[in-house]
């Protein structure tokens, strides 16, 4: 029998549906109230995305139709994740205000090609049963937020398994990493929201599983210890974590916010009584050989006897090539250690191909850098093991996991630096913070951060922010960090494979569904 078409009024509604569960998607990300996560937006609106493709299936739509709703939930959803790229382009970046928001637009629109992708393929190709329907929907969710996080070098910022970093879902991190939380949200809600009309005894199926995801990795011993850090303590290392609070319209600025720059980090440096100082993400915005005669020097002789050490951010290189980088100083050393930015950003710290004359137009200092190489060895102080990693950096959980390759040799504290004055007093600071939060709760390992204008922070190896500093303001965070040893489930696994499990599995499963689906056929 021939489907009803829909009513024009329902056709002008729908789009707007998928916008507006695109955006609550983004806002799960981090409340505007107080920039918490909010797990269960995050499973309400991609219920509210299942649900609507669903009708589209219905009704019998194409691929076309069907690509271009999810295109609309996808590109709502990482405008309003990122839309703070805006500041730096249009505020710092000196690119005029309509291309900067175009540009923001693209970026989102051109991601979300992906999920497009999968949603048309969802609703043209996807099984009918529910339970079928389901592990498909989660496949293909899965597979768009590895292309996201991968191709291209990658930009995975709010992936939606990172609201989840407080919710019962959170205990799946240790176990699948923050895409295979994805995965079972959106299994979950797919379970609830498919088929209409919807049932109250529909939904148990998402509930039962909610309730074992949640209680499963507490309940079984063997893994309970390793993955809560009940074991395998490595000792107590002092922090001081520095937070200049240098306006970044400034902060290259000679003899505005390079000046003072120089002189707090110094002073701090100097006076510091921590076990370890650690400044942020180019806290010295100078090369080496910029820097007032003496002033490096300073440090290093400072650092060279004692029980103190220091990690300092600041840019290296010459003759055109850069890299983004932290030099640590520690008594016994003849050469400071040094750690290279390996996972660069596209625009502001490398200029992807035939993309120059965008560069050209805004005024971003450094914007070409050299890249450090994976899975860089530690900085070891008192019986630590601490592995850096810089600002965008910690969005890439299988790049920190390749540390952990070597029970032996793995961090026992991660550390985080970061300038995220770049985007402003937004709600890419609190992002930021549960991307780290994620990071610790994946590896069973504290995470430190001494950021330049927020969230400086220490994490524990739980995920919980246990110190902070006020943001936007200049100060010294002191805490003790308790180190910890031995591997996680996901640590064990992502060391050796990457992400390439999570591929195969999503890929294995629309696999099974196509070929069931041609025989039905």
């Amino acid at each position: 029998m021939a489907r009803a078409p829909a009513s024009s009024f329902a056709s002008f509604l729908r789009p707007l549906g998928f916008v507006a569960a695109g955006l609550a998607q983004a806002l799960s990300m981090a409340s505007p109230v107080d920039g918490k996560p909010l797990w269960w937006l995050q499973m309400l609106s991609l219920g509210a995305l299942v649900w609507l493709l669903d009708g589209l299936r219905s009704q019998g739509a194409g691929w076309r139709r069907a690509g271009l709703h999810g295109w609309l939930f996808s590109t709502a959803w990482l405008t309003g994740s990122f839309w703070w790229l805006f500041i730096s382009m249009h505020t710092y970046g000196g690119l005029p205000a309509p291309l900067a928001a175009i540009a923001v637009l693209a970026l989102a629109a051109a991601l979300g090609l992906y999920y497009a992708v999968a949603a048309a393929w969802f609703v043209v190709k996807g099984p009918q049963g529910r339970v079928a329907g389901a592990l498909v929907f989660a496949a293909l969710w899965t597979l768009a937020e590895l292309v996201r996080g991968s191709w291209f070098t990658g930009f995975p910022w709010g992936a939606g398994g990172y609201a989840h970093v407080e919710g019962p879902l959170a205990a799946l991190a240790p176990w699948v990493g923050v895409y295979g939380i994805g995965a079972a949200a959106a299994l979950a809600v797919a379970l609830v929201a498919l088929h209409r009309p919807l049932r109250i005894a529909e939904a148990v199926p998402g509930i039962v599983l909610i309730a074992l995801v949640f209680a499963v990795p507490n309940l079984v011993p063997a893994l309970r210890d390793d993955v809560r850090g009940d074991k395998g303590a490595a000792g107590s290392l002092g922090v001081a974590l520095l937070q200049g609070n240098i306006p970044q319209d400034e902060k290259f600025i000679p003899g505005g916010g390079i000046e003072t720059a120089l002189s707090w980090y110094g002073e701090q440096l100097r006076d510091a009584k921590a076990s370890l100082v650690v400044t942020p993400e180019t806290a010295l915005p100078l090369l080496p050989q910029q820097l007032p005669v003496g002033y490096l020097e300073a440090i290093k002789a400072r650092y060279s006897q004692g029980s103190q050490a220091a990690i300092v951010g600041l840019p290296l290189g010459g003759q055109g090539t850069y890299s983004n980088a932290v030099l640590g100083f520690r008594p016994g050393d003849e050469q400071p250690y040094a750690y290279s930015k390996h996972h660069l950003v596209p625009f502001g710290e490398f200029i992807p191909l035939g993309f120059r004359w965008f560069i050209q137009m805004m005024n971003i200092p450094l914007g070409d850098f050299a890249r450090g190489g994976l899975a860089q060895a530690p900085f070891v102080w008192q019986g630590q093991r601490i592995a850096p990693n810089i600002c965008y950096e910690d969005l890439f959980g299988d790049e920190i996991g390749a540390n952990f390759r070597d029970e032996a040799t793995a961090p026992t504290i991660l550390l985080n630096v970061s300038n995220i004055a770049w985007f402003g007093d937004t709600v890419a600071i609190d992002e930021h913070l549960s991307i780290s939060r994620m990071r610790a709760l994946e590896f069973a390992r504290p995470m430190v951060r001494s950021t330049n204008t927020g969230a400086t922070v220490v994490i524990d190896a739980q995920g919980r922010v246990t110190h902070e500093l006020p943001r936007l303001t200049r100060g010294v965070l002191e805490a003790n960090v308790e180190g910890r040893r031995g591997l996680t489930p996901f640590a064990r696994w992502v060391a050796p494979f990457g992400l390439w499990p999570l591929w195969l599995l999503a890929m294995a499963i629309v696999a099974v569904a196509w070929v069931q689906g041609r025989r039905q056929n």
